[in-house]
Order: structure tokens, then C-alpha cells, then sequence
């Protein structure tokens, strides 16, 4: 299958429509949008919900989020992945990023993994 990805509160929503734009067929949500968690959700409850949704999150939250996520998965929890993304990456290279990872990838390859993307 390929992957979902849910975009945390901090990325730009022009991710989504970019790369939705490149394949209407991308399964991407933004935090806020209808039937995901609004804005201000805990990066605990974030996590929760990616793992009950099956959204490998991405995030530019390098403080906190992958402390959580260790927490997350230490506790016998899942997640389908975390992509964390430097802040100064390029909006078209992380488009781009994004796109080859949902094109060439299975959702299983990024499963309870935390991978920095710093491009």
C-alpha cells in the first residue's frame, strides 16, 4: 500500500495541495482539516491518532516529537512512520521529497521508524 502522509500543524499547507496537485491520488491531510485532529492536539494524541489512522506523520517538530515518539513506541505502541523534516528545506524539495516516497515506497518500509530528513 502505498503511504498516507498527515501533516502536522507547523507545515505550510501548500504541501498538500502541491502534492495533490502532482497526484489527486495522494492520501495527504493536514492537522485541522475534516476528521483528523485539530490544531493545538497533543503530540501524544497526534501520535495515537496516525497510529489508529494508519498516517505516517510529517513534521518539523525536532524539539519534542521525537521524544514522543520514542515514548510512544517504549510504551508497546505503533505508528505507521514519522518523517521529520529540517525547517529550512525548500518547499519544492520537500514537494518533491514527498512525492518520490509516496511513487517508490509501501507504507510497511516506514513502520515504529523515525527517519530526519534534512536535505
Amino acid at each position: 500500500m502505498r503511504p498516507r502522509f498527515f501533516l502536522d500543524e507547523n507545515m505550510d499547507r501548500a504541501i498538500q495541495r502541491q502534492l495533490q496537485r502532482l497526484n489527486a491520488s495522494i492520501d495527504v491531510r493536514l492537522v485541522g482539516d475534516a476528521e483528523v485532529p485539530p490544531r493545538g492536539t497533543s503530540d501524544l494524541d497526534f501520535l495515537t491518532w496516525i497510529g489508529h489512522n494508519g498516517y505516517i506523520s510529517v513534521t518539523n517538530n525536532r524539539q519534542t516529537m521525537p521524544k514522543y515518539f520514542n515514548e510512544h513506541l517504549t510504551a508497546g505502541r505503533h505508528v505507521p512512520g514519522m518523517l521529520c523534516i529540517r525547517k529550512s528545506v525548500a518547499m519544492e524539495k520537500l514537494i518533491n521529497i514527498l512525492y518520490l516516497i509516496w511513487y517508490a515506497s509501501d507504507t510497511k518500509e516506514y513502520r515504529d521508524r523515525l527517519v530526519f530528513i534534512s536535505l
